[in-house]
């Protein structure tokens, strides 16, 4: 059976001698794949009524474990923007329930993010639909062909993300 990456490598080995026909069908086929996800991860989010820089907000505040805080420099630092930037997202998704910000009781200068019950549940909704676009992509393949899947990408990210000769 015959998918658009088959029939990419079809034209690109006619018009270039030096192209690797294989490495050309893998990548063409993890672009496709990576492509489709952020398709349905756009779609997810949207029908969730939630963009994605917030799902990110939310994301980090539930992976710092109980009681899901972090202030608002430690969440500027991982999205990578200033503290004035943040402040403005910070207050859209405080208006929609799912954060609010704590000041410190000892330091009346800090403030604390904290994840609420609200944004509990719409992360864990959002997860849910995610987890289960996911599946489907997947479904395809045994448990066994996905482990070798995700062994064979891992050795790949090890390969590309070494700091060792």
């Amino acid at each position: 059976m015959e998918d658009e990456a088959d029939r990419h490598v079809d034209v690109w080995t006619r018009e270039l001698d030096s192209l690797d026909p294989l490495a050309e069908a893998i990548f063409v086929r993890l672009a496709i794949l990576a492509r489709h996800q952020q398709q349905r991860r756009r779609e997810v989010l949207a029908a969730g009524g939630m963009q994605r820089w917030q799902f990110k907000v939310l994301l980090i505040l539930r992976r710092n474990g109980p009681p899901y805080t972090a202030s608002p420099s430690e969440i500027a630092d991982h999205l990578g923007l200033t503290r004035g930037a943040l402040s403005a997202r910070l207050a859209a998704i405080e208006a929609a329930g799912w954060i609010v910000r704590d000041g410190d009781e000892q330091d009346r200068r800090r403030v604390h993010v904290r994840l609420t019950d609200a944004g509990h549940e719409q992360l864990l909704r959002h997860l849910g639909d995610e987890e289960r676009g996911e599946s489907v992509l997947l479904a395809p393949l045994s448990r066994r062909e996905r482990q070798t899947l995700a062994n064979l990408l891992r050795k790949m990210v090890l390969a590309t993300t070494s700091t060792s000769p």
